[in-house]
């Protein structure tokens, strides 16, 4: 057996497809982004970068670094083991309490990433239910498709967002059996946002539970960065919340938010949580003080929204494929990977902008697309900049615009 044939077949399949990922070698310098230097080559050279999840630029927030640099000095680096063998430190049950009461829920459980907090929840609760049915609109992350599939459930798959189609579902299943509902508030790479609040009648109507994955929204809607259902005033009606430290927030980490019955049978039988070290005191100093931040402060939050509105409206001005976008993520549709790729090392090579392509299969062959997150920092004339360089790239590869 071949063993490195095999191997090297796999990556040269991803080549052929153009979807083989090159990660781009940066250093952001606080109070400079989205200013960064990229290295390689002849050495480092500065750089925008345009497509960061630290959608608020938390992440270089003086009140975040200082409250890390606190935490750092005055317990040390790392937390000591599991949660459950002695890395349970009072950092971590007073971002608890804050994040249960930014959802309104009575209690909250932290993991080391967004992608193990909705892999672990939603594989045990599955096992939890005997006879659980999850209902999962087809676009949800794979953390979440994780999940469930860990779960051994039976899975309904509904449209996008297609309430019609999900009422078809539920009604189809036995009244007495278990349900379960999981989807997301913003999603990301098309940039539109679920109908939260007619999905939770349909949970109340089938008796179903709910599951909301707000990742790319808390921090950034709500009054206090609640999210979505901060926003729309239904987190009361959620069985459980779901998000991350990582984006607007600015640090690492997830979390779940839900009443305490379900938070505790989640901190005792789920291996993602019991098994894995828990998060350092530090990124935990620099969360709560974001979140806290956060709730407090709406600057970021409108200073991030009038930046999207305008980096949309300069596209559209410049005749370039901006996909339909109601949220702060602005997509740019090319519709081929191996373009993608390209116009994003033309930016990168020759202009000194940096933005990632999204190829399959985070999005579907066909879809293609260059994701843009313009922030509170980015400038009118960044925008400009990065428009400029867009049209001649577009028209230098006789690419099509917007009709």
């Amino acid at each position: 057996m071949d063993y490195d044939r095999i191997f090297k077949a796999a990556i040269e399949r991803l080549h052929d497809e153009g979807r083989y990922r090159v990660f781009i070698d940066i250093l952001r310098h606080k109070g400079q982004f989205p200013n960064a230097q990229c290295f390689g080559g002849n050495g480092p050279k500065p750089i925008t970068v345009w497509c960061s999840n630290d959608y608020l630029c938390m992440g270089q927030h003086d009140t975040v670094v200082a409250a890390m640099e606190e935490a750092l000095h005055g317990v040390g680096a790392g937390s000591g083991g599991t949660r459950n063998i002695s890395g349970n430190t009072h950092y971590h049950t007073e971002l608890e309490t804050e994040l249960a009461g930014l959802h309104g829920k009575n209690a909250a459980l932290l993991f080391t990433s967004g992608y193990v907090s909705n892999e672990a929840a939603l594989s045990t609760l599955g096992k939890l239910l005997p006879g659980c049915i999850i209902f999962s609109d087809e676009l949800n992350h794979a953390s979440m498709i994780a999940g469930i599939k860990n779960s051994s459930c039976e899975k309904r798959v509904f449209r996008h967002n297609d309430l019609a189609h999900l009422e078809e579902l539920l009604a189809a299943e036995d009244p007495g059996t278990p349900k379960l509902i999981a989807f997301e508030s913003v999603y990301s790479m098309d940039a539109d946002i679920a109908p939260v609040a007619a999905i939770c009648d349909l949970a109340d109507q089938y008796n179903a539970l709910t599951y909301l994955d707000e990742v790319h929204a808390v921090g950034m809607y709500g009054d206090h960065g609640g999210g979505i259902s901060e926003r729309d005033q239904v987190a009361h009606r959620l069985t459980i919340i779901e998000g991350t430290l990582g984006k607007a927030f600015g640090v690492m980490g997830g979390y779940i938010a839900a009443n305490q019955t379900i938070i505790d049978c989640i901190r005792s039988y789920a291996p993602g949580f019991i098994f894995t070290t828990s998060l350092s005191p530090v990124l935990v100093a620099g969360a709560l003080a974001s979140v806290r931040h956060l709730k407090n402060s709406k600057q970021e939050r409108a200073a991030q929204q009038e930046s999207a509105a305008m980096l949309k409206a300069k596209f559209a001005s410049a005749g370039l494929p901006a996909m339909p976008s109601v949220t702060h993520i602005v997509p740019l549709l090319v519709g081929c990977p191996v373009r993608t790729k390209q116009i994003s090392d033309i930016l990168l090579a020759e202009y000194g902008l940096y933005v990632q392509p999204i190829n399959f299969p985070t999005v579907p062959r066909g879809t293609e697309r260059l994701r843009f997150t313009p922030g509170p920092l980015h400038t009118p004339e960044m925008m400009d900049e990065l428009v400029a360089a867009l049209v001649e790239i577009w028209g230098r590869l006789e690419l099509r615009k917007a009709a």
